[in-house]
């Protein structure tokens, strides 16, 4: 028995179509090897970032930024003298050695949305931010001690009756303060603003911005 033949002829449309098919293959295969290098990838497409910025959010996370921070000594000489009565008596001398650090920052957590202006570009951003601040003086108990502790026998007398003879706090309130001085006049703050500064910098340039400038404002650098 003959079986009838099932195969049926191409459709007349198959060869165009597949002769555009392998023009456009070779015209995208030459444009990727450069052998036609005034023809254009026909399947080429353009980009254009239309992204917003987000700097100012990235700022805002970082709450505060602690550009600078110092290490500070100070020797209080602390003499207390009973007007009638010699130091024998009654009065006590204490020299204590005082070390601290302090931190300068900047505050970033309180920016508005005016805080940061972008160029149409992009290409451009401007950063306006608070002055630096001083935060408190940190003593460092581990390095900090009493070089002598002198005391009349009225004083020494009242440690046998103090629930904390010997102590300290006066001498550790002193040397906090004597630090906290020092730092407001080390430059402390304006090396804060620059470390600042130069990371802001370094960060809105990794962000593909070309034009950077920051600027502080007008608000005191006090403690924090």
């Amino acid at each position: 028995m003959v079986r009838p033949d099932r195969s049926t002829p191409s459709p007349r449309w198959m060869a165009p179509l597949l002769l555009v098919v392998l023009v456009l293959a070779g015209a995208l295969l030459a444009g990727q090897l450069r052998l036609l290098p005034e023809l254009g990838n026909p399947f080429a497409t353009e980009t254009e970032d239309r992204t917003g910025p987000a700097v100012l959010k990235s700022l805002r996370d970082m709450s505060r930024y602690e550009g600078a921070s110092g290490t500070f000594q100070v020797v209080v000489d602390l003499d207390k003298d009973a007007k009638f009565l010699p130091d024998a008596v009654r009065g006590s001398r204490t020299l204590f050695v005082g070390t601290g650090s302090v931190g300068a920052y900047v505050d970033l957590g309180g920016l508005g949305e005016e805080a940061v202006t972008v160029t149409d570009d992009r290409r451009g951003a401007t950063v306006r931010l608070p002055h630096a601040r001083l935060e408190k003086p940190a003593l460092d108990a581990e390095r900090s001690y009493a070089v002598t502790k002198e005391r009349g026998l009225l004083d020494r007398l009242g440690d046998v009756f103090s629930d904390n003879p010997g102590d300290e706090r006066e001498v550790h309130r002193l040397a906090v303060e004597h630090i906290g001085e020092a730092a407001k006049e080390s430059g402390l703050v304006k090396r804060a603003e620059a470390n600042t500064r130069d990371m802001l910098e370094n960060l809105l340039r990794s962000l593909g911005f070309e034009q950077v400038s920051v600027t502080f404002g007008e608000e005191g650098g006090g403690r924090g």
